[in-house]
């Protein structure tokens, strides 16, 4: 399968810079799987797709202030770092900017309380750190720190919690699970009130879930790692629900990638934590999600192949096609899709 299967046109002027004033008032294109049948809709309708017996499935992940700027110690020289998971106490993952000067032994001074050291390359480009500190760490992350937001969006956010979800409550994300942007308090209400569960998981969002894919062939990609856990409680009536015949909404393609990790070949999910470098596209069976509720996403993307996956690969290509045509904005500030 060719990864240029999954390429578009995007016009510059459809990438959404900041998001609307109001959450749920995104533009909700509704698609009907391996179909022909959209339909426009504003996401707060999506309260008329979810019915009594459905759950739907929230990831809770809270992005961290993970963009940080320092200098080199011998140099002086500027230096961008973002960092993207922890792996021991006080040990990284990260990116650097600019990478070729963040050779192994490279000490870098971000503040008279934070600095850290290179110790290795990373197969992807990136850089393990050890941090040296005093105080707490997330502390001065908070002091020091800034949101990231992707590479294209240009505008400056005014309000960080803009790029948080409404439910963020654990911290460990290099982005948002964009998906949940769209929920306000007073829509989360009105959908438990129509007897629908809402049930958290979290998985922390690595930046390699936004890259384009760079290989010709998509089975040739290997996909990054991400931490992940379910809760009992969130596993039991994701289970429950399903055996009274309620649908799993998965709100993103987080939730879908860890439900598919913990399911089984009957649908049941277990509860759990660990990593995950699932790679779904076309040709995968799902097994435990029955609609999804998600943005427009990056050409070449594993999200989008993720997505025509689930609803169909001819689907999705419709489905975008209409998008530019009736100009909906996209990425992570723009409006969302239900699938169905």
């Amino acid at each position: 399968m060719k990864v240029a299967d999954f390429d578009f046109t995007l016009p510059e002027e459809l990438i959404a810079q900041t998001p609307l004033e109001h959450r749920d008032q995104s533009r909700l294109m509704v698609v009907k799987r391996n179909s022909l049948a959209v339909s426009d809709r504003t996401f707060s309708d999506i309260i008329d797709y979810v019915g009594p017996q459905d759950v739907l499935v929230i990831n809770d992940t809270r992005v961290i202030p993970a963009r940080l700027y320092g200098v080199r110690a011998e140099t002086q020289g500027a230096v961008e770092l973002l960092l993207l998971r922890p792996y021991e106490e006080g040990r990284w993952e990260v990116l650097v900017k600019p990478g070729k000067r963040a050779k192994v032994g490279t000490k870098i001074v971000f503040s008279p309380k934070l600095s850290c050291e290179v110790i290795a390359t990373t197969p992807a480009g990136g850089r393990l750190v050890d941090f040296e500190f005093s105080g707490d760490f997330d502390q001065i992350l908070d002091e020091l720190g800034e949101t990231p937001l992707p590479p294209y969006i240009h505008e400056k956010l005014d309000d960080s919690e803009r790029y948080q979800t409404v439910y963020s409550r654990h911290a460990g994300s290099a982005a948002a699970p964009t998906a949940g942007l769209h929920f306000t308090d007073d829509l989360l209400k009105k959908i438990i009130s129509k007897g629908t569960a809402i049930v958290p998981l979290t998985l922390h969002v690595g930046l390699g879930t936004f890259r384009p894919v760079k290989v010709d062939e998509v089975e040739d990609h290997v996909m990054h790692a991400e931490y992940y856990h379910l809760p009992e409680a969130s596993a039991q009536t994701i289970n429950e629900r399903r055996a009274q015949g309620g649908r799993v909404f998965a709100v993103g393609t987080t939730s879908v990638r860890t439900l598919e990790t913990l399911a089984d070949e009957s649908g049941q999910v277990r509860a759990g934590s660990g990593w995950t470098d699932i790679f779904i596209y076309p040709g995968y069976q799902f097994k435990a999600v029955d609609a999804v509720i998600t943005n427009f996403h990056l050409p070449k993307s594993s999200l989008l192949m993720l997505v025509s996956a689930f609803a169909g690969h001819d689907t999705i290509r419709y489905a975008y096609r209409n998008a530019v045509e009736r100009q909906y904005r996209f990425f992570s500030f723009g409006d969302a899709m239900l699938l169905i």
